[in-house]
């Protein structure tokens, strides 16, 4: 989860380190630092910060180099200090390193090493493997020997960039778990942790697999696999996002931005082809047992897809965390893992999929980047096409994943046949209306949602309650505020607030419920129950509802009338505003929350 830049060019890289570094800042912005090559030596400059305050202290952009690797922090190992810091070097600092992951050997490693002489200045696991290689280029005198020597010494995930002056117009590259990349470009060549380190100068892009290590110069690269030492001759995959769709159009914050890019991502996600969701929905109908993996949001997708396809297809399958699921694994020949990941690099996501592979299940994902490790290492992917998604808080990503799983509930319904023609052309028809109306709630109702959250700022503790699907959707709610803004938010289901939670309620915490549509029947009179639980004990009630007749709300924001299938999406869209709004009142950084970081690669 921390990003990996590197260029060497024909010509001067200062401007594309930097600006390479600097696009991957979402990955990580505890530190970062730079190492180039100048006069076949190694300069590091490097400290806490974001980009730009290091740039400012460090003066990151003025280098006079054809060669150089950068990289932004989120810190693993190691406290957030200037020491710590990448890169990282050798004793006579003839090897700089960058790297993104965690060596789970580290400690021993670091221990052989000291006994040999070799004198550290950090706590990070990263140092030992500049030593690491040093110590093998004693032995051999070679550069590529000695990363590939080091290399199979290490235990864990990581993805690397190296310089050394022994090899002064070569960047050495290699990945294991954790992603890695090469861009093709014109008389420069990339390396990143993903495309936007690179994509305002190539499209053109050399996708690493685990076990395989890098060789870039200016004009050229070899990719070779790390046991045999054989190269590997890879495709060129071409990115389909344009750089503009990365930096923010004019929007105060990416947030604000990728908000509003949901209308679009909703089209999108809408003309995918429906060869797609059959190819998924046939992998479903033909598994004993199918289970829904994310993490953090995307586990709230997943347990809002579980959700629609026992209404919509009548289909009982089970959603869990990632990071829990091998605990409980028990998937065969005849089973189904759905993974759900924006970055398709997450972690515990990854390690879930390859342990059901490993017993024989078939797998499938819904991602949304071109290229990734789980988009590659499935049987079959659903690219979402979102766009890219800057800020580290999802949002457009998740509203998306959870249409494309409606889509594969209603494909489903209908080949069960709990879905008859004349439904399923208005379930269609309501889906296409979606994008229209997430637009009409921005426009109408943003500013009311932003005078609610500047009045309400103040709360440190709220509750977010749904009842059936808005459940879910309470859990993805609450978590986009406790996210962005740092307050206390806890999603939990209506029906569970009176047995404990309901102790809680007093002036201090506030209430936010996700009512249903009135024609949602019982689910409605359900939830104006719970809205009743909590008003009769003196709490503070927000909600977002689609009847007039809710006057029982403390405060209310009011969604027009719309199709049940789709009500849930615009509460969402309405939490999501209340969310960044409030996190403004508060003055936070809304891109890049504290101690957070987007694509989470390590365990």
């Amino acid at each position: 989860m921390c990003g990996i830049s590197g260029v060497v060019s024909f010509h001067p890289i200062d401007d594309r380190l930097y600006e390479g570094v600097h696009h991957l800042e979402y990955r990580g912005y505890d530190s970062c630092g730079v190492a180039f090559l100048e006069n076949r030596h190694i300069e590091i400059r490097k400290d806490i910060g974001t980009v730009d305050e290091v740039d400012t202290k460090r003066n990151l952009r003025h280098l006079a180099a054809h060669v150089g690797i950068a990289h932004t922090r989120w810190a693993t190992h190691g406290k957030v200090t200037r020491e710590n810091a990448h890169p990282h070097t050798s004793c006579g600092c003839e090897f700089a390193v960058v790297h993104n992951g965690i060596i789970a050997n580290y400690k021993e490693l670091r221990e052989e090493l000291k006994k040999k002489g070799h004198k550290f200045g950090s706590e990070t696991d990263t140092e030992i493997i500049a030593h690491l290689i040093e110590e093998h280029f004693v032995r051999c005198g070679d550069v590529e020997r000695a990363w590939v020597g080091a290399l199979r010494q290490l235990q864990g995930s990581f993805a690397l960039a190296m310089i050394s002056p022994h090899e002064p117009e070569h960047i050495f590259c290699a990945r294991h778990e954790s992603p890695l990349i090469i861009g093709v470009g014109a008389e420069s060549n990339y390396v990143g942790s993903d495309f936007n380190a690179f994509i305002d100068y190539t499209k053109n892009t050399v996708i690493l697999d685990d076990g395989e290590y890098g060789v870039v110069s200016k004009d050229s690269y070899s990719v070779k696999s790390l046991r045999s030492g054989d190269v590997i001759d890879k495709a060129v995959t071409v990115i389909p996002w344009d750089s503009e769709l990365s930096r923010k159009g004019g929007y105060p914050h990416y947030m604000l931005k990728e908000i509003h890019e949901q209308p679009q991502a909703v089209r999108t996600a809408l003309n995918i082809a429906s060869d797609d969701i059959a190819t998924v929905a046939d992998m479903v109908m033909a598994a004993k047992r199918t289970y829904l993996l994310g993490v953090g949001t995307t586990y709230y997708v997943a347990l809002y897809g579980q959700y629609i396809l026992a209404t919509l297809a009548d289909l009982d399958v089970s959603s869990v965390s990632s990071d829990e699921f091998r605990y409980i694994d028990k998937t065969d020949a005849s089973s189904l893992v759905l993974a759900v990941s924006q970055s398709g690099e997450t972690y515990d996501t990854v390690m879930s999929l390859r342990h059901a592979k490993e017993r024989g299940a078939k797998t499938a994902a819904v991602v949304n980047v071109v290229g990734s490790s789980i988009a590659r290492m499935v049987d079959h992917v659903i690219l979402q096409g979102s766009g890219p998604e800057v800020c580290v808080v999802s949002t457009k990503a998740a509203l998306v994943q959870m249409l494309l799983l409606t889509r594969l509930a209603l494909e489903i319904g209908v080949r069960r046949k709990v879905i008859k023609p004349a439904k399923h052309r208005e379930y269609e028809a309501a889906l296409t209306a979606l994008p229209g109306e997430i637009e009409t709630l921005l426009n109408e109702q943003s500013g009311i949602i932003r005078a609610a959250a500047y009045r309400h700022a103040h709360i440190q503790n709220w509750l977010f309650l749904g009842r059936g699907i808005y459940y879910p959707i309470a859990l993805e709610a609450a978590l986009k505020m406790k996210e962005v803004t740092y307050i206390h938010a806890e999603g939990m289901p209506g029906g569970f607030l009176k047995h404990g939670t309901l102790s809680l309620v007093d002036d201090k915490l506030y209430t936010l419920v996700m009512a249903p549509p009135p024609s949602c029947g019982e689910l409605h009179a359900m939830t104006m129950s719970s809205v009743e639980e909590v008003k009769a004990r003196g709490g503070f009630v927000f909600g977002f509802s689609y009847d007039e007749k809710d006057d029982i709300f403390s405060e209310r924001v009011a969604l027009a009338p719309t199709h049940e299938l789709i009500s849930p999406f615009l509460p969402l869209v309405g939490a999501q505003l209340l969310a960044y709004f409030t996190a403004t009142a508060l003055k936070r950084n809304v891109d890049k929350p504290r101690s957070l970081a987007k694509s989470v690669t390590v365990a």
